[in-house]
This record gives C-alpha cells, structure tokens and sequence, in this order.
C-alpha cells in the first residue's frame, strides 16, 4: 500500500502548484476511512516541498517516485522512496526519511537520540538508525529487493531540512559514525550533498521500469518467531526491530549496561496489542543479555508458549525460560533483568487449585517479580486477559512498581505485524466486538490480509488444510463451547468438538500424560505439524501465531439485535474458570474471540454458528467484502444486511 505512486516530474509539478498534501489527504482517507491529523498534512506539506526541491536541483526527473509506502507486513510507512537506474545500468532505489526536527539532546542507547515531539520531550531512533532498519526490513521482506538474479539495489538516507547542526552536535556524534556511513544524515545545510550522494546511486533515471517492479513484486513471508528463536539465542537475530521496537530495545541495553550498582530498582512498562511485536522484542533482548553476561530470565504465564521455547532452544537454554510463579523463594535481586511477556496472565498470587494453601505464598505476584530483579521488563496488552484470575495489567505493575520504590518508565508499539501489518483489521475487531470505539467501523477488505466467513465448519476446516497444503502455517481454534475430555484408554483423542456432523477432538489436555502416536502434547500443538489434526482452544492458541487462522465463533457470546447488544451466555460456555467471573463473563469472552481473531499473520476464516452474530459481522462489512467461499472454494456474493451508521445505537 502506499498513497502516492508517480513519476518524478509529475511529483515536482504537485508539489510546485501545492496538489501534493491534498492527494495525500484523499488517498489516507480512502485507505484509512478517516483523515489524517493536521499535523500529518502539515509535515507532508513542508518536508515534501523540501525534498522535491532537491530532486529538482538535481535534475532526477525521469525517477519513479513513491510516498507513504507500508513495509511489508506491517503497519509502518516510509516517507519517500525515489528509484531508477544507477551507473551500471542496474535498478537502485534510494529511501528517505523526512524530518522536521529542530535541534535534539543526547540519551542513553547505541541508536537513541532525544528531541521534542508532541509538545514533550522524548528518546527517539537516531534518524539514520530509523532508515537503516526499513532498509534491511525491505531487503529481508521485499522480494523486489532480494529475489535473483538481479535484485534491486536500495540505500538509505535521512533528510532533516529544518535542522541547523550545531558544532559537536549530538545528531552527528562519534557513536553514530557507523551508522552514518552506512546510512547518511543530512541537514538543512547540505542540500548539495544530499544531491550528490543522490544523485550517485540513481543517476541513471528511467525510474518507470523499475517503479513496476516494486509495486508489482510479492512479498516474502514474515520469519516466525519459534523458527528461529534457536538462532536468536545462539546470538544470530532473524529480526528486524522497527521504530517504537527499537526504542524499547536500546533503552533495556542501556539500562542493563549501566549497571545494577543503584539501589533502586527498574521497572519498564511496555504496552502493545495483538502483533506489534512484543515477543519479538524479548527474545531479541534474551539473546544479547545474555551474550553480554547479563543473567536475563525469560518469564511467561503460558505453559504451552514456554515449553515451545525450551523445545526449540534446548535443555541447557531452558533453565532461563521460567513461569510467574516460579520467582516465590528468590532472593531480592536475583536476576539481572527479567522479561515477563504477556504479563496481562500475571496472577494474584503464586498458586493455582492444586497448590496446598500451606504451600502457597501470600506475596502478589507481581511484588515477587519485582523482588527477584533488578530490572523488570514487563509486555503487556490490558486486552488480552481473558481469565478472571489474570490481574495483570500496566495499572496493577505500575501501582505496584511505585509502592515498591521503583524507577518506572513506559512504552507503548503501535506498529502492527501480525494481520498483514492491518491496523484497520484489529481495529474493526475491537469496534464490532465492543472491545473499544475505532476510526474503522467497516472492514472494507485489504489485498494484503484475507478474512472470510464460512457457512459450515466443514468447508472451514477444510480451507485451513488447503492452505497448510500449500506450505503455510494454519490451526483450527474455537470458543471453549465443548467439554475437554481425558483421552481415551487406547491414549486417543475424544472428539469433543462437534458440530451436526463435524467431529473434531480439542488439542490434548496440559495433564494428559503419555499420547498415541502422531498427537503432539498440548504445549507443543501450535508448533507441532501434527496439530492441524486438532482444534485449539484460547489456552493453547494464546502468545502464538500462524499464517492463517481459523476460528469457529461458538455460541458462548452473541449479538441480540433486539437490545443491540453483546451477550455472554455462560450455559453455552465449558470454561468454569471463566463462568466464575460473573458479571465479567461478556467481557472474558470479548477477549478470547479478540485473540482468537487476531492470530493470523495473512488471514482469517471464521465459521459462527450464531447466525444473527454472523449477520452483525457482515453488518459491519462493505458490500464487496461481503463474501464466502462455498465448499468447492468458488466465491460467492453476499452484501448482507444494511450498514450500521457508527452513530447508531450498537455501533
């Protein structure tokens, strides 16, 4: 996706006669289905000015152009790419990354700088360090820009045209000399090396071709985080971090290498919804602590996410991979720096119903957590809790972070991976699930990502199986709407999940011992092939990712047109830890759909057995969206009901 796609010529004549902010405008809009901010246009207005200027100066007239363009699978943009030909007559390509800043101040971290935005003053990528990633993220993710034999060649730079470098300033200071090698930075004052060092990498022009290509290349798939997190551990990262991520990331190291000599402890807070990249950031962290000769724990609340982990890592790596509740004798400080992902599953205390009372500790969770380390790092996504005994939130950290006397600081990603990097898709899964009010009321589709509702769990399930067929990744899920048997004598799976003639045995329970043949056990299910045999329920799916996602939507929650509302119905539900919520069931239940939902990295297929629920979805679907497949994979129309206004009751 991107907003603006042209030749260089024609960019320079919008910017002259002032069209380019407005084209902007209308194309976010008809992207988006909202406008952007003021201050959004207003940046697109002067930096794209500035830089048109130098494309002019330059004389790169000929040079395929393109704005506001998304990285693959994600939802981060780049400002301006300019591509053509270089002296060797090979397609190049040259990103930018425009600034408006003024000045900044120096901060701890390899590739921080601190500057003032949004009225406050903040620790931000270096301009250079932020250029580098999307160019090493496009080389790893593009195939316009790795495929063979002769791949695109793309360099970066940043242009800040407002910013006046004072003498020793920060921006250009020895620890970012590599980094400026690599990936320049340019000020106000060398609009004539920028035009050099452009002018060198695409001299050539006849940038149309090569435009084409760009536009019309595929991307390659997403590297998945239990792939290669044997790699990252082994100090080989597979990973690029990007913007916000990196951000998080530098400021860790920087604590970390500070030293733990200060008494008071750290706690950092950092915050992001389904596929913005928190376990990507913490296994990036695991790595190099731990080749830097920091003691980092990795900590979950998920049974099936850590035994993944000490799976693909091995034994020996395993001991660094705990639960929450295995901190409840450690003594103060006793690791440097702990990572708690998905710290929405931290619990009240350090037991559960088959821990003896005498057995379990009276400390919060959380204050044994904080006790064992000297620095605590801690992901969370409020949204995501989906049991009533998981307490964990950035309130319940940061409350108690301060009652213990600790440095807290905050983050929050923004940048969204999974779901083909379509805010618009988890978005509009909040706003119809009555989650939280979104700018995107209708799903209106995207090339990039595939959501399709399915008439029969039979046709569902069979689409998921196509596409494993086809070499991607791809798991059954549903609502815990059916009982969850032992298996059977013979060490078989009772097919518990059944819907008219669809059979399907749930996932094999955490306790259920020793498996036939071919049935992985539920903490590997999401990892093992053989788990396509299976459908998975929240407690299994949670923390994972698949290409494709398929979810049967049970009765447990529904849509009552009537009071135009969600209804949680604890009688459809098998889960007794959520029944005992009360009052907050409806709320869980929103929850668990929301993760089951936003589990797929390309697409989603649902199947819902309540059909008014079904008809409230396709309400809130565009009419060319609102499609099925029929069982013989041929697409069939289906506009549904009439739109709800968003200022309608229900909306």
């Amino acid at each position: 996706m991107r907003l603006y796609s042209g030749m260089s010529e024609q960019f320079i004549q919008d910017t002259i006669h002032n069209r380019i902010a407005e084209k902007l405008k209308d194309a976010f809009f008809r992207q988006y289905r909202y406008r952007p901010s003021p201050s959004e246009v207003g940046s697109w207005r002067n930096s794209l000015r500035a830089v048109s200027q130098v494309f002019d100066d330059a004389g790169l007239r000929d040079h395929g152009v393109i704005l506001e363009y998304q990285l693959p699978l994600t939802s981060k943009r780049l400002d301006c790419m300019i591509c053509g030909h270089d002296d060797d007559d090979r397609d190049a390509a040259v990103v930018i990354e425009l600034k408006q800043w003024e000045s900044c101040m120096p901060t701890d971290g390899d590739n921080l700088v601190c500057t003032r935005l949004g009225g406050a003053e903040r620790d931000v990528l270096h301009p250079s360090a932020q250029v580098g990633q999307y160019q090493q993220y496009l080389e790893d993710t593009h195939t316009a820009f790795h495929e063979k034999p002769e791949p695109i060649r793309v360099r970066s730079c940043a242009y800040l045209h407002n910013y006046t470098a004072e003498p020793d300033d920060v921006l250009f200071d020895g620890k970012f000399s590599s980094l400026l090698t690599r990936y320049p930075t340019f000020t106000a004052d060398d609009v004539d090396p920028l035009k050099d060092y452009l002018s060198e990498q695409i001299r050539g022009g006849d940038g149309h071709p090569v435009l084409r290509r760009i536009e019309q290349s595929r991307y390659r798939p997403s590297k998945k985080l239990m792939e290669h997190v044997g790699n990252v551990i082994k100090g080989q990262p597979e990973y690029v971090l990007l913007d916000d991520q990196l951000v998080v990331y530098d400021k860790v190291r920087a604590l970390a290498r500070k030293g733990f000599d200060d008494r008071r402890k750290t706690v950092l807070i950092v915050q992001g919804g389904p596929g913005t990249g928190k376990s990507v950031i913490a296994v990036n962290l695991m790595s190099d602590l731990l080749l830097s000769g920091s003691n980092a724990h990795y900590a979950t609340g998920s049974r099936a996410f850590t035994e993944v982990m000490r799976k693909i890592i091995g034994s020996r790596g395993s001991v660094q991979f705990k639960y929450f509740n295995s901190y409840r004798e450690a003594e103060v400080n006793a690791v440097d720096v702990l990572i708690c992902d998905e710290a929405h599953r931290i619990r009240e205390f350090s037991r559960d119903r088959f821990t003896p009372r005498a057995e379990g500790s009276e400390t919060p969770q959380i204050d044994e957590l904080i006790h064992a380390s000297k620095l605590g790092v801690f992901f969370v996504d409020d949204r995501q809790r989906v049991r009533p005994d998981e307490i964990g939130s950035s309130e319940h950290i940061r409350e108690h972070a301060r009652q213990g006397g600790c440095q807290v600081l905050e983050y929050r990603l923004e940048a969204q991976f999974r779901c083909s990097g379509s805010d618009a898709f988890v978005n509009w899964v909040d706003n119809t699930l009555g989650i939280e009010h979104t700018a995107n009321v209708l799903w209106e589709g995207d090339e990039q990502f595939d959501f399709r509702i399915y008439a029969s769990p039979e046709e569902l399930d069979a689409a998921i199986r196509a596409r494993v067929d086809d070499g991607h990744s791809a798991r059954m899920t549903a609502g815990f709407c059916w009982k969850w048997s032992a298996p059977k004598p013979d060490r078989t799976l009772v097919e518990d999940v059944v819907i008219g003639a669809y059979r399907r045995p749930w996932n094999a329970k955490p306790n259920a011992g020793r498996l036939a043949h071919g049935i992985p056990k539920a903490t590997l299910w999401a990892h093992d092939p053989n788990g396509i045999a299976q459908v998975g329920c929240i407690y299994t799916a949670q923390g994972f990712e698949f290409d494709y996602a398929g979810v049967i939507f049970g009765p447990d929650l529904t849509y009552d047109f009537d009071s135009q509302a969600w209804k949680g119905n604890p009688v459809r539900s098998h889960d007794r830890t959520v029944k005992s919520g009360g009052e907050r069931f409806t709320d869980l239940v929103k929850n668990t759909y929301r993760v089951l939902l936003s589990r797929g990295l390309k697409g989603c297929y649902v199947h819902f057995m309540d059909k008014d629920t079904e008809r409230f979805f396709r309400s809130r679907m565009e009419a060319a969206t609102g499609k099925v497949d029929d069982a013989r994979g041929r697409r069939v129309a289906d506009a549904g009901p009439p739109h709800f206004e968003p200022d309608e009751p229900g909306s």
